[in-house]
Protein backbone atom coordinates (compact mmCIF):
# COMPACT_ATOMS: atom_id res chain seq x y z
CA UNK A 1 0.00 0.00 0.00
CA UNK A 2 1.25 3.27 -1.13
CA UNK A 3 2.21 5.42 2.14
CA UNK A 4 0.38 8.54 2.80
CA UNK A 5 1.65 11.69 2.01
CA UNK A 6 2.79 12.71 4.96
CA UNK A 7 4.36 10.04 5.83
CA UNK A 8 6.34 9.76 2.04
CA UNK A 9 7.63 12.86 1.81
CA UNK A 10 9.39 13.00 5.24
CA UNK A 11 10.57 9.52 5.15
CA UNK A 12 11.84 9.99 1.50
CA UNK A 13 14.53 11.64 -0.59
CA UNK A 14 14.84 14.64 -0.19
CA UNK A 15 13.59 14.67 3.08
CA UNK A 16 10.89 16.52 4.33
CA UNK A 17 12.14 20.21 5.43
CA UNK A 18 10.11 21.98 7.98
CA UNK A 19 9.84 25.41 8.75
CA UNK A 20 10.03 25.00 12.55
CA UNK A 21 12.88 22.95 12.41
CA UNK A 22 15.87 24.55 14.24
CA UNK A 23 18.08 24.36 11.46
CA UNK A 24 15.98 26.12 8.97
CA UNK A 25 14.39 28.89 11.49
CA UNK A 26 18.31 29.95 12.21
CA UNK A 27 19.29 30.10 8.85
CA UNK A 28 15.90 31.64 7.25
CA UNK A 29 15.59 34.25 10.01
CA UNK A 30 19.23 34.71 10.66
CA UNK A 31 20.31 35.80 7.05
CA UNK A 32 16.42 37.77 6.13
CA UNK A 33 17.47 39.93 9.50
CA UNK A 34 21.27 40.00 8.89
CA UNK A 35 20.28 41.35 4.88
CA UNK A 36 17.40 43.58 6.32
CA UNK A 37 19.56 45.89 8.66
CA UNK A 38 22.73 45.74 6.53
CA UNK A 39 20.77 48.07 3.87
CA UNK A 40 19.05 50.02 6.49
CA UNK A 41 22.61 51.62 8.43
CA UNK A 42 24.79 50.85 5.05
CA UNK A 43 25.52 54.83 5.09
CA UNK A 44 26.54 55.06 8.42
CA UNK A 45 28.87 51.92 7.62
CA UNK A 46 30.74 53.54 4.93
CA UNK A 47 31.11 56.49 6.95
CA UNK A 48 32.33 54.87 9.66
CA UNK A 49 34.92 52.78 7.70
CA UNK A 50 35.81 55.91 5.86
CA UNK A 51 36.40 57.64 9.57
CA UNK A 52 38.36 54.65 10.27
CA UNK A 53 41.41 54.97 7.49
CA UNK A 54 41.00 58.59 6.50
CA UNK A 55 44.21 59.04 7.80
CA UNK A 56 45.80 57.03 4.99
CA UNK A 57 43.98 59.80 2.85
CA UNK A 58 46.10 63.02 3.51
CA UNK A 59 43.21 65.99 2.23
CA UNK A 60 40.01 63.87 2.70
CA UNK A 61 38.63 64.70 5.87
CA UNK A 62 34.84 64.40 7.47
CA UNK A 63 33.72 66.80 10.14
CA UNK A 64 30.25 65.35 12.14
CA UNK A 65 28.30 62.92 10.89
CA UNK A 66 25.21 64.36 9.32
CA UNK A 67 27.56 67.07 7.05
CA UNK A 68 30.06 64.07 6.52
CA UNK A 69 26.84 62.21 4.97
CA UNK A 70 25.80 65.33 3.18
CA UNK A 71 29.50 65.33 1.70
CA UNK A 72 29.80 62.01 0.51
CA UNK A 73 26.51 62.55 -0.97
CA UNK A 74 27.39 65.24 -2.88
CA UNK A 75 30.76 63.94 -4.38
CA UNK A 76 29.35 60.53 -5.31
CA UNK A 77 25.23 60.58 -4.94
CA UNK A 78 23.26 57.98 -3.35
CA UNK A 79 25.46 55.81 -4.92
CA UNK A 80 28.54 56.60 -2.63
CA UNK A 81 26.20 55.87 0.72
CA UNK A 82 25.61 52.48 -0.43
CA UNK A 83 29.30 51.59 -1.53
CA UNK A 84 29.92 48.08 -0.56
CA UNK A 85 26.45 46.67 0.14
CA UNK A 86 26.79 43.87 -2.11
CA UNK A 87 29.52 42.27 -0.26
CA UNK A 88 28.28 43.14 2.35
CA UNK A 89 24.90 41.20 1.58
CA UNK A 90 27.04 38.26 0.47
CA UNK A 91 28.73 38.47 3.34
CA UNK A 92 25.66 38.65 5.65
CA UNK A 93 23.37 36.18 4.55
CA UNK A 94 25.94 33.15 5.34
CA UNK A 95 27.23 35.14 8.67
CA UNK A 96 24.11 35.10 10.11
CA UNK A 97 22.66 32.21 9.09
CA UNK A 98 25.84 30.35 10.14
CA UNK A 99 26.03 32.71 13.24
CA UNK A 100 22.73 31.78 14.52
CA UNK A 101 22.50 28.09 13.28
CA UNK A 102 25.91 27.18 15.11
CA UNK A 103 25.40 29.90 18.92
CA UNK A 104 21.87 27.69 18.77
CA UNK A 105 23.74 24.34 17.84
CA UNK A 106 26.44 25.05 20.39
CA UNK A 107 24.44 26.47 23.03
CA UNK A 108 22.27 23.52 23.61
CA UNK A 109 25.06 21.38 23.09
CA UNK A 110 27.40 22.47 25.35
CA UNK A 111 24.72 23.28 28.11
CA UNK A 112 24.04 21.93 31.22
CA UNK A 113 21.14 19.47 31.41
CA UNK A 114 19.51 18.72 34.91
CA UNK A 115 18.11 15.05 35.55
CA UNK A 116 14.52 16.10 33.28
CA UNK A 117 16.85 16.67 30.48
CA UNK A 118 15.57 20.39 30.96
CA UNK A 119 18.07 22.71 29.39
CA UNK A 120 19.08 25.46 31.55
CA UNK A 121 20.99 28.17 30.29
CA UNK A 122 24.38 29.70 31.81
CA UNK A 123 26.47 32.56 30.96
CA UNK A 124 29.26 31.03 30.02
CA UNK A 125 27.67 28.71 27.79
CA UNK A 126 26.38 31.75 26.26
CA UNK A 127 29.44 32.83 26.03
CA UNK A 128 31.21 29.78 24.50
CA UNK A 129 28.49 29.13 21.77
CA UNK A 130 29.06 32.99 20.74
CA UNK A 131 32.55 32.67 20.18
CA UNK A 132 32.14 29.34 18.52
CA UNK A 133 29.55 30.57 16.27
CA UNK A 134 31.88 34.19 15.65
CA UNK A 135 34.94 32.05 14.67
CA UNK A 136 33.25 30.23 12.37
CA UNK A 137 31.26 32.96 10.53
CA UNK A 138 34.63 34.76 10.54
CA UNK A 139 36.72 31.60 8.49
CA UNK A 140 33.71 31.97 6.09
CA UNK A 141 33.21 35.30 5.31
CA UNK A 142 36.48 36.83 5.50
CA UNK A 143 37.16 37.62 1.95
CA UNK A 144 34.06 39.28 1.62
CA UNK A 145 34.74 41.66 4.31
CA UNK A 146 38.25 42.65 2.98
CA UNK A 147 35.91 43.88 -0.87
CA UNK A 148 34.03 45.93 1.07
CA UNK A 149 36.11 48.09 3.11
CA UNK A 150 38.43 48.34 -0.10
CA UNK A 151 35.07 49.40 -1.81
CA UNK A 152 33.76 51.90 0.38
CA UNK A 153 37.17 53.02 0.45
CA UNK A 154 38.64 53.55 -2.93
CA UNK A 155 37.20 56.65 -3.74
CA UNK A 156 39.50 57.88 -1.21
CA UNK A 157 43.18 57.87 -3.27
CA UNK A 158 44.48 55.15 -1.00
CA UNK A 159 47.48 52.77 -1.67
CA UNK A 160 45.29 49.38 -1.14
CA UNK A 161 47.41 46.19 -1.30
CA UNK A 162 50.00 46.37 -3.77
CA UNK A 163 48.24 48.63 -5.90
CA UNK A 164 48.87 52.45 -5.98
CA UNK A 165 46.33 54.81 -4.82
CA UNK A 166 44.46 57.06 -7.34
CA UNK A 167 41.37 59.02 -7.75
CA UNK A 168 40.17 56.42 -10.33
CA UNK A 169 38.45 53.42 -8.67
CA UNK A 170 40.33 50.12 -8.67
CA UNK A 171 37.79 47.81 -8.30
CA UNK A 172 34.43 47.76 -10.77
CA UNK A 173 32.52 45.30 -8.47
CA UNK A 174 32.78 42.77 -5.48
CA UNK A 175 33.54 39.80 -7.96
CA UNK A 176 36.23 42.05 -9.97
CA UNK A 177 37.63 43.11 -6.62
CA UNK A 178 37.84 39.25 -5.28
CA UNK A 179 39.53 38.03 -8.48
CA UNK A 180 42.08 41.02 -8.46
CA UNK A 181 43.06 40.56 -4.82
CA UNK A 182 43.04 36.73 -5.41
CA UNK A 183 45.56 37.34 -8.53
CA UNK A 184 47.47 39.93 -7.15
CA UNK A 185 47.82 39.30 -3.03
CA UNK A 186 46.73 35.68 -2.76
CA UNK A 187 44.74 33.73 -0.45
CA UNK A 188 46.86 36.02 2.08
CA UNK A 189 45.34 39.01 0.69
CA UNK A 190 41.87 38.12 1.06
CA UNK A 191 42.53 36.91 4.48
CA UNK A 192 43.72 39.71 5.65
CA UNK A 193 42.62 41.22 9.33
CA UNK A 194 41.38 37.83 10.21
CA UNK A 195 43.67 38.45 13.41
CA UNK A 196 41.78 41.56 14.70
CA UNK A 197 38.62 39.67 13.84
CA UNK A 198 39.00 36.90 15.71
CA UNK A 199 39.85 39.31 18.38
CA UNK A 200 37.03 40.72 17.76
CA UNK A 201 34.93 37.80 18.72
CA UNK A 202 35.08 39.00 22.20
CA UNK A 203 32.88 41.07 20.61
CA UNK A 204 29.94 38.36 20.91
CA UNK A 205 31.42 36.98 23.97
CA UNK A 206 30.32 40.03 25.41
CA UNK A 207 27.09 40.43 23.94
CA UNK A 208 25.03 37.55 23.98
CA UNK A 209 25.39 36.67 27.34
CA UNK A 210 24.52 40.36 28.29
CA UNK A 211 21.58 40.16 25.74
CA UNK A 212 20.57 36.81 26.92
CA UNK A 213 20.48 38.15 30.67
CA UNK A 214 18.51 41.23 29.66
CA UNK A 215 16.03 39.12 27.78
CA UNK A 216 16.03 36.69 30.98
CA UNK A 217 15.60 39.56 33.96
CA UNK A 218 12.73 41.59 31.85
CA UNK A 219 11.29 38.05 31.19
CA UNK A 220 11.44 37.60 34.80
CA UNK A 221 10.13 41.07 35.73
CA UNK A 222 7.15 40.52 33.59
CA UNK A 223 6.17 37.03 34.51
CA UNK A 224 6.74 35.80 31.30
CA UNK A 225 8.94 33.60 29.34
CA UNK A 226 11.74 34.84 27.06
CA UNK A 227 10.44 33.41 23.86
CA UNK A 228 6.65 35.36 25.00
CA UNK A 229 8.50 38.94 25.22
CA UNK A 230 7.50 41.64 23.17
CA UNK A 231 8.89 43.46 20.33
CA UNK A 232 9.82 46.61 22.48
CA UNK A 233 11.78 44.10 25.07
CA UNK A 234 13.92 42.38 22.41
CA UNK A 235 14.55 45.81 20.74
CA UNK A 236 15.64 47.39 24.54
CA UNK A 237 17.70 43.53 25.22
CA UNK A 238 19.69 43.74 21.79
CA UNK A 239 20.13 47.57 21.72
CA UNK A 240 21.90 47.80 25.38
CA UNK A 241 24.12 44.59 24.74
CA UNK A 242 25.06 45.72 21.64
CA UNK A 243 26.02 49.38 22.86
CA UNK A 244 27.88 47.88 25.26
CA UNK A 245 30.16 45.66 23.61
CA UNK A 246 30.50 47.91 20.39
CA UNK A 247 32.01 50.13 23.08
CA UNK A 248 34.64 48.13 24.71
CA UNK A 249 35.68 46.01 21.59
CA UNK A 250 35.71 48.52 18.81
CA UNK A 251 39.48 48.89 18.70
CA UNK A 252 40.01 45.62 16.94
CA UNK A 253 37.51 47.10 14.26
CA UNK A 254 39.73 50.07 13.58
CA UNK A 255 42.92 48.01 13.32
CA UNK A 256 41.32 45.52 10.80
CA UNK A 257 39.73 48.20 8.80
CA UNK A 258 43.62 49.11 8.06
CA UNK A 259 44.07 45.67 7.34
CA UNK A 260 41.73 44.93 4.60
CA UNK A 261 43.24 47.95 2.64
CA UNK A 262 46.52 47.41 3.19
CA UNK A 263 46.39 43.55 2.37
CA UNK A 264 48.96 42.38 4.94
CA UNK A 265 47.65 39.50 5.25
CA UNK A 266 45.60 37.33 8.22
CA UNK A 267 48.42 37.93 10.95
CA UNK A 268 51.01 39.91 9.49
CA UNK A 269 50.90 43.93 10.13
CA UNK A 270 48.92 43.15 13.39
CA UNK A 271 51.48 44.83 16.03
CA UNK A 272 52.28 47.20 13.08
CA UNK A 273 49.24 48.57 12.47
CA UNK A 274 48.74 48.94 15.96
CA UNK A 275 52.20 50.54 16.60
CA UNK A 276 51.45 53.03 13.88
CA UNK A 277 47.97 53.85 15.10
CA UNK A 278 49.15 54.71 18.63
CA UNK A 279 52.05 56.64 17.44
CA UNK A 280 50.37 58.76 14.84
CA UNK A 281 47.05 59.74 16.43
CA UNK A 282 47.45 58.29 20.53
CA UNK A 283 44.66 56.16 21.67
CA UNK A 284 42.19 58.03 20.47
CA UNK A 285 43.17 56.92 16.94
CA UNK A 286 41.85 53.45 17.81
CA UNK A 287 38.37 55.42 18.83
CA UNK A 288 37.80 56.82 15.38
CA UNK A 289 34.38 56.68 13.86
CA UNK A 290 32.94 55.18 17.39
CA UNK A 291 30.07 57.43 17.24
CA UNK A 292 29.23 56.72 14.24
CA UNK A 293 29.60 53.11 14.48
CA UNK A 294 27.26 53.31 17.98
CA UNK A 295 24.71 54.95 15.70
CA UNK A 296 25.27 52.35 13.81
CA UNK A 297 25.30 49.19 15.50
CA UNK A 298 22.50 50.23 18.08
CA UNK A 299 18.99 50.26 16.02
CA UNK A 300 20.89 47.67 13.82
CA UNK A 301 21.68 45.12 16.36
CA UNK A 302 17.83 45.68 17.64
CA UNK A 303 16.42 45.45 14.20
CA UNK A 304 18.44 42.11 13.46
CA UNK A 305 17.70 40.82 16.67
CA UNK A 306 14.03 41.81 16.61
CA UNK A 307 13.87 40.71 13.26
CA UNK A 308 15.20 37.28 13.98
CA UNK A 309 12.81 36.77 16.93
CA UNK A 310 9.70 37.76 15.07
CA UNK A 311 10.80 36.03 12.03
CA UNK A 312 11.59 32.58 14.05
CA UNK A 313 8.42 32.80 15.74
CA UNK A 314 6.53 32.97 12.52
CA UNK A 315 8.73 30.14 10.88
CA UNK A 316 7.75 28.03 13.83
CA UNK A 317 3.89 29.01 13.75
CA UNK A 318 4.12 27.70 9.77
CA UNK A 319 5.85 24.81 10.95
CA UNK A 320 3.29 23.76 13.22
CA UNK A 321 0.95 24.25 10.67
CA UNK A 322 2.54 21.87 8.54
CA UNK A 323 2.39 19.26 10.99
CA UNK A 324 -0.86 20.07 11.48
CA UNK A 325 -2.06 18.98 8.02
CA UNK A 326 0.52 16.36 8.12
CA UNK A 327 -1.11 14.39 11.19
CA UNK A 328 -4.51 13.41 10.46
CA UNK A 329 -2.95 11.66 7.18
CA UNK A 330 -0.77 9.64 9.50
CA UNK A 331 -3.38 8.89 11.94
CA UNK A 332 -5.93 7.90 9.36
CA UNK A 333 -3.30 5.35 7.26
CA UNK A 334 -1.97 4.17 10.39
CA UNK A 335 -5.66 3.41 11.19
CA UNK A 336 -5.95 1.82 7.82
CA UNK A 337 -2.71 -0.28 8.48
CA UNK A 338 -4.16 -1.86 11.83
CA UNK A 339 -7.02 -2.64 10.11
Amino acid sequence: MAPAPGHGTSRGFPPRIYWDDPAVVSCVAGGLAGALTATFVCPLDVLKTRLQVQRRAPGVQFAGIGGSLRQIFKAEGVKGLYRGLTPTLFALLPNWAVYFTVYERLKISIGNRTAGNRYVAQPMVHMAAASGAGIATMLVTNPLWVVKTRLQTQHMGIRMGRASGGKAPMYKGTFNALNRIARQEGIAGLYSGLLPSLIGVCHVAVQFPLYEYCKAKIAERENTTVDRLDPLSVVGASAFSKMVASTVTYPHEVVRSHMHIAGSGPFKGFLKTCKQIRAEEGLKGFYRGCTTNLLRTTPAAALTFTSFEMLSRKLKEMGAKQREKEQPQGSQQDSTLSN
